[in-house]
């Protein structure tokens, strides 16, 4: 496990979005089998207009991030770059971007990811409910807010 006086936690702002976009293109899971369909745009209005983002540095460099969408109350993005996997980063980040929507009256919040991956495998360690097929490659989970 980490030193946790090493790893921080923060509400992700428009400086960080070019190395949100770096590990979103590293990861070796749940790539995107078009780079381009995710831009800076979109990653900056999920800062603020459309939703929120956290980033978790580890000695001061980002290592991962999380992003929530409001309008359908998603997690519209969760990555932690190549290497830093299994330092408890993704559960915070997850935590972070599913308080923020529980708070805002949401009862459920969703996502999707790819299947037999660790992503697949994290969301359900953490309590998730697996669904169906989103599509041929993309599975559906979701989490309803405990009473």
């Amino acid at each position: 496990m980490t030193n946790s006086s090493a790893l921080h936690f923060r509400p992700a702002t428009a400086d960080d979005v070019s190395t949100i976009m770096r590990i979103r293109l590293e990861v070796k899971e749940n790539t995107l089998s078009n780079p381009n369909i995710i831009t800076r745009q979109m990653c900056l209005d999920y800062l603020d207009t459309l939703g929120r983002g956290w980033v978790a540095e580890l000695d001061g460099e980002i290592q991962g991030f999380s992003y929530a969408a409001h309008e359908d109350s998603s997690i519209w993005a969760l990555f932690v770059a190549p290497g830093h996997e299994g330092k408890g980063m993704g559960k915070v980040l997850l935590k972070l971007a599913v308080d923020y929507l529980f708070g805002l009256g949401n009862q459920e919040v969703k996502l999707g990811t790819s299947p037999d991956t660790r992503a697949d495998r994290f969301y359900a360690a953490q309590g998730w409910k697996r669904g169906e097929m989103k599509s041929a490659t993309e599975v559906a989970y979701t989490l309803s807010k405990r009473s």
